[in-house]
């Protein structure tokens, strides 16, 4: 970091990325070199027997030593500068890795001439030569796999080159400055990305739109920025480093302030005083079924052995010629969805009124059913699982939504608004959840889902809170959807349940873009280089970080914090100036909604872990602004897996000793 300039334009590499695709390279072709050095001591003197071509054979294996040669000494030498100094250390410590670099791209060209020789040797009969099994053996496998390793070189090329690097930007009209050119070109080209590697995806105008609004976000958050794949990948090690340095200063301050935040593990004391739909038992009976709404892909995933014999025995064959007792849409032909829910859910056909598994941006799969265990209509929305949820999430621009009984200026993510809008017109065009509620007049209106499931049914349950008053909203790993104070507004009806470090309640356009500098701060003040962050990356995901590495990877000589990003310091580097960490896509701020309860694994001392009684999880009411921070934490996406979620939910209440009869007992 910055990007590698090279030939005249950028690319999406940086000078200290050649360590370890080089360090491979390495390992190859000095095996090459030792071959070629014993087919040439074997074979040199047969050469001059053959009948024809001999003297091309002699230029072949001595040309082949020389540019393997050339090629190692080049490969060291790229390693060594390439590993020298920290990630920002661009213009000392690796300035003679562009010109290094550019030396082993056009050692391509000779090399593709001599391999198209050994080519010529090897499977034609231009040349004749005495024939040796070994020599002809290993010619044969080197030169395909010296064409295989050009191919690769050739792909990985253009897997890096930057589409704009070498664009010179003009403003052909006066009102039109520099950024705003650029900004357009970026877009176009995260637009035309998306096209090529989402071709199969639906080109319909929601689809484009989806495009474009994802496209300008990335432009927003990654232009001019020079940052390169690599550097998110390091970035992330040293943003965990760094936030486990701070979470043990503000924890041993707040032991010192006795200032830490109460966590509980008796469910009595935590639902103490709330009202009875504020159910734990409803919340994982809830949990359950919007976890049935993934379906077949989900019975695959959590039964990889096993799962094909559990939905075989939902699954009906030609269920597309035969009467449905239940209205089923955008199910294949033998029903692999509804039996992947039906198994999950634990539930009977007669209970399912209506299913809807059509996925589209914009559209999530759906189901209705007759809860008789709460007395009550379900709605269950499932979350992500597709490409099309995540363009769906990624449309994350604020909305206005001006509802009765919402404060004024409410505004919620785009994508979501509008998945939830789609969801309410097409049911009131099928009045399906009319007919539902109609079936079981006496049944309450109970809204539930997971992850973007949850989002959608949040905004489905603001939508739906005039017409059914009495609705309620069990959301699960809710991301940021909505403003505050629609957020304070939706407790009345809505109950949210995190765990742990899910890092889909914390991730918005506003955390990320506070991340985005956080992440160039730490980048400028780590004094390791890349491939060094990148190596004790993968010991710290497996033993976790050691306590010497709190220190020991940041400069001391580094700007503070609060200069680092917004004022260019003398040692700082040129993309770390104020207009891209500054940079705002938007300035409204969204949050999880309702009475969110945030339950998180119990620290343990050795005494409590020899007590058989001793909980496992601890709990606690937090309000939407606890979630304004994006932390790169090692469980940040398995404490957001619906399975983990629901294994949380059940196994709080298996180590509950007594029930609470106020929060347990469903509505009769």
């Amino acid at each position: 970091m910055p990007a590698l300039k090279l030939f005249g334009r950028k690319w999406l590499a940086a000078t200290d990325d050649m360590v370890f695709p080089c360090l491979f390279e390495f390992i190859v072709r000095l095996i090459w070199l030792i071959m070629m050095g014993v087919i040439t001591h074997r074979y040199y003197d047969y050469t001059f027997t053959c009948t024809s071509g001999g003297e091309c054979v002699r230029v072949y294996l001595v040309g082949m030593l020389v540019l393997l040669s050339l090629n190692i000494v080049l490969l060291v030498a790229l390693i060594n500068r390439s590993a020298q100094g920290g990630i920002c250390d661009v213009h000392s410590a690796r300035r003679m890795v562009p010109p290094l670099l550019g030396a082993k791209l056009l050692l391509l060209l000779p090399e593709a001439g001599w391999n198209g020789l050994g080519t010529v040797w090897a499977f034609t009969s231009v040349i004749t030569c005495p024939d040796d099994h070994f020599t002809n053996t290993a010619i044969d496998v080197l030169v395909c796999l010296d064409w295989v390793l050009f191919a690769l070189l050739v792909f990985a090329l253009a897997m890096v080159i930057d589409p704009i690097g070498s664009v010179k930007l003009r403003a052909s009209q006066p009102d039109l400055t520099l950024d705003t050119l650029k900004n357009r070109q970026v877009t176009r080209t995260w637009i035309r990305r998306f096209r090529w590697f989402f071709c199969w995806l639906n080109r319909d105008k929601e689809s484009l739109e989806a495009f474009a609004q994802v496209a300008g976000l990335f432009s927003s958050l990654f232009r001019d920025s020079d940052l390169v794949p690599s550097d998110l990948i390091a970035g992330c090690v040293l943003l965990r480093v760094k936030q486990k340095r701070e979470s043990r200063e503000q924890w041993r301050l707040e032991i010192m302030a006795e200032q830490r935040l109460k966590y509980k593990s008796d469910l009595r004391e935590v639902f103490r005083g709330k009202p009875v739909w504020l159910s734990f038992d409803k919340a994982e009976h809830y949990m359950k079924l919007s976890m049935a709404t993934y379906g077949c892909t989900f019975v695959m995933y959590r039964y990889c052995c096993t799962g094909i014999c559990r939905l075989l025995r939902h699954t009906t064959c030609c269920a597309c010629f035969r009467p449905k007792k239940v209205m089923v849409e955008g199910d294949n032909c033998c029903m692999c969805n509804m039996a992947g829910f039906k198994e999950l859910a634990d539930m009977t056909e007669d209970e399912i009124i209506y299913a809807n598994f059509k996925n589209r941006i914009f559209e999530v799969p759906f189901c209705i059913i007759s809860d008789h265990k709460t007395k009550s209509i379900v709605l269950t929305l499932r979350g992500s699982i597709s490409l099309r949820d995540v363009f769906t999430d990624l449309v994350a621009c604020p909305e206005k939504i001006d509802l009765e009984g919402l404060p004024e200026g409410s505004m919620a993510h785009k994508g979501m608004l509008i998945t939830a809008k789609k969801l309410k017109t097409h049911l009131d065009e099928t009045k399906t959840l009319d007919k539902a509620l109609s079936l079981y007049p006496h049944y309450d209106l109970v809204i539930t889902g997971h992850s973007l499931g949850a989002a959608a049914a949040v905004l489905l349950g603001i939508l739906y809170k005039p017409i059914y008053p009495e609705l309620k909203v069990y959301a699960f790993s809710t991301p940021c959807v909505i403003t505050r104070a629609a957020a304070i507004y939706c407790e009345s009806f809505v109950f949210t349940i995190g765990v742990g470090d899910d890092f889909a309640m914390r991730i918005s356009v506003e955390t990320i873009e506070n991340l985005r500098a956080q992440l160039f701060e730490a980048l400028q003040n780590c004094r390791l280089p890349k491939y060094r962050v990148i190596v004790n990356g993968f010991g710290y995901a497996l033993f976790g970080v050691p306590s010497k590495h709190l220190n020991t990877t940041w400069r001391d000589d580094r700007p503070t914090p609060h200069h680092s990003v917004l004022l260019p310091a003398p040692n700082a580097v040129p993309y770390m100036f104020a207009e891209v960490a500054t940079r705002k896509y938007t300035n409204v701020s969204l949050y999880p909604a309702g009475n969110i309860l945030h339950i998180v694994h119990k620290k343990k001392s050795k005494e409590e872990k020899r007590r058989a009684d001793e909980k496992t999880y601890e709990m606690r009411w937090l309000s939407p602004d606890s979630f304004d921070e994006l932390r790169v934490m090692p469980r940040m996406l398995l404490d957001h897996l619906p399975e983990n979620v629901y294994k949380v939910l059940t196994t709080i209440l298996d180590e509950q000793e007594t029930e609470i009869e106020d929060n347990v007992e469903f509505i009769m």
